[in-house]
């Protein structure tokens, strides 16, 4: 049951990529743009998806599980860590170069697009890199100086 709901959220974020014109690389550039033919549609799509989460995420952080029974784990820690701001500017230097994100890179993939198709394996490359790079470090140092519990791996 857990799986259908899942889909269904992720069908309903898709058509929404799809209906706002996200999964457009060229929406995206267009609101980076700011010196050029500047496209708002971006910014408006934020303006009415950052309330609807922060009221999702206000909700969840007073419930121990979902209305399905499945326990919500929100991350504890609220650092601004040298790792998060790097994976912040490697995030948004490959959006802004290239005009995607993971969810509409995925749609593109769907699409038969070369430009999305690149970026996913580029994406998976990048996530199998970390990974390894993760297990290498946790070799080096004790657990407790990577933040990472025996519950955690």
């Amino acid at each position: 049951m857990n799986a259908l709901f899942a889909l269904a959220a992720g069908l309903v974020f898709g058509i929404g990529l799809l209906v706002s014109g996200m999964a457009d690389p060229a929406k995206v550039l267009g609101f980076l743009d700011v010196a050029g033919r500047w496209d708002p549609t971006l910014l408006v799509v934020m303006a009415t998806a950052v309330p609807v989460a922060a009221i999702a995420h206000r909700i969840a952080d007073r419930r121990k599980a979902t209305f399905f029974g499945v326990a919500i784990n929100l991350p504890q820690t609220r650092d601004i860590d040298r790792r998060l701001v790097a994976g912040a500017v490697v995030f948004g230097a490959g959006w802004g170069l290239v005009g995607l994100c993971p969810a509409p890179a995925l749609l593109t993939v769907g699409a038969g697009r070369l430009p999305g198709i690149v970026f996913a394996i580029a994406m998976l490359a990048a996530m199998a890199a970390f990974e390894i790079i993760e297990r290498m470090r946790a070799q080096r140092l004790p657990a407790s100086a990577t933040g990472v519990t025996a519950g955690d791996a």
